[in-house]
């Protein structure tokens, strides 16, 4: 089987001892990083992710940091999200939108002071773009990757597992806010966030030398609970309505079709706004729908076509089987007349056409 070589191009982490030595299955490349994607295999960790308690090695999620007098300005010009409601330990979902109101990123940022702040970004060199609007508008900002590597704790169990290492004032975190905590001398910040639905944190460890102690220490007080090394699951992920950047939704996307329009409050002149402003009024001609495909489907891999009749109506870029739902469970950007819950399409698949119905929620 071919090996990815490492390169300074394609890095591991901090933490990459801890899940070599658990056991990982397989990678994907992410941010230029390891992202791994399989430990026991997905439906085994799907199903223990559930139960238990899992450590993610989300390195990849690399952070923007965008710090100085000018970073709050910088900030509105990226985002039609209203940043000036952002509270002082809060973290917000940032569409990142083009001149086109185009999707370039869907950032999560982290507010550390009013001139500091972190964009912890999906796959995409959106550091470049920030670059080039903080030069082309001579910003008084600086611009940087820190060595900052998000480690998440997820599962029913994850404040069980992160009270034992930071104490009970984890409990107190609300949803999207965070909390600095102390962790052998030196304070992460420590958010209640992570991409899944069954609850936990994501640590944002400030410090290679951190990486290790850490995932050590997380495991050593976990013994008991279950914990397992884990990470991102696509059955979870799908089920739950999590979009995927650069496969559920791309630049020729706008946030209004990938259903975040409820992001995009911001009163100021953000890029992108004037090619929004029809899709504000009127809504987009597509969306982001949950579907149920029959038969036997297999992962996607690419993206395939949604058809009604004979003519293209959208396309599914992420379909899995879910086990505990018994059926395949599929996200897929829908045309608007096509879009209703209960309307019955076909999707053309490597392995033939399925029958596709349009769900009015995601299952969780």
């Amino acid at each position: 089987m071919a090996e990815i070589y490492p390169s300074r191009r394609v890095r591991k982490t901090p933490f990459s001892a801890g899940v070599e030595a658990a056991g990982v299955k397989a990678y994907t490349v992410y941010n230029h990083m390891l992202l791994p994607v399989c430990f026991d295999s997905v439906e085994a960790d799907c199903a223990h992710l559930k139960q238990h308690v899992q450590i993610w090695d989300v390195s990849c999620e690399r952070q923007v940091e965008i710090r100085g007098p000018d970073a709050l300005r910088l900030m509105k010009m990226i985002s039609p999200r209203d940043m000036d409601r952002m509270a002082a330990d809060q973290c917000y979902y940032v569409p990142a939108v083009d001149h086109n109101g185009g999707m370039l990123n869907d950032p999560v940022s982290i507010k550390l002071a009013d001139d500091h702040y972190w964009l912890s970004v999906a796959d995409g060199d959106l550091w470049q773009y920030v670059l080039g609007l903080a030069i082309a508008h001579g910003m008084d900002v600086e611009i940087g990757e820190p060595d900052v590597s998000p480690l998440a704790v997820q599962g029913p169990k994850a404040d069980d597992l992160m009270a034992r290492v930071f104490g009970d004032v984890v409990r107190e975190i609300r949803f999207f806010r965070y909390k600095r905590l102390p962790f052998e001398g030196r304070d992460l910040v420590v958010a209640r966030s992570g991409w899944s639905k069954q609850g936990g944190f994501e640590i944002y460890v400030e410090g290679t030398e951190y990486g290790m102690p850490l995932w050590d220490a997380l495991f050593a007080a976990g013994e008991d609970l279950g914990v397992r090394a884990g990470c991102p699951n696509n059955i979870e992920r799908i089920e739950s309505g999590l979009l995927s950047f650069g496969s559920d939704m791309r630049r020729e996307n706008t946030p209004y079709e990938c259903g975040l329009g409820r992001f995009c409050n911001s009163p100021e002149d953000f890029i992108g706004k004037v090619a929004l402003a029809d899709q504000a009024r009127n809504g987009p001609p597509r969306q982001i729908r949950p579907l149920v495909i029959d038969g036997e489907i297999g992962p996607c891999t690419g993206s395939w076509p949604l058809l009604a009749g004979s003519k293209q109506v959208g396309q599914v870029a992420s379909a899995v089987y879910s086990p505990e739902f018994g059926v395949n469970v599929a996200i897929g950007m829908v045309d608007r007349a096509h879009w209703d819950a209960g309307s019955v399409l076909e999707v053309d698949t490597e392995h033939g056409m399925h029958r596709a119905v349009v769900q009015d929620r995601f299952w969780r």
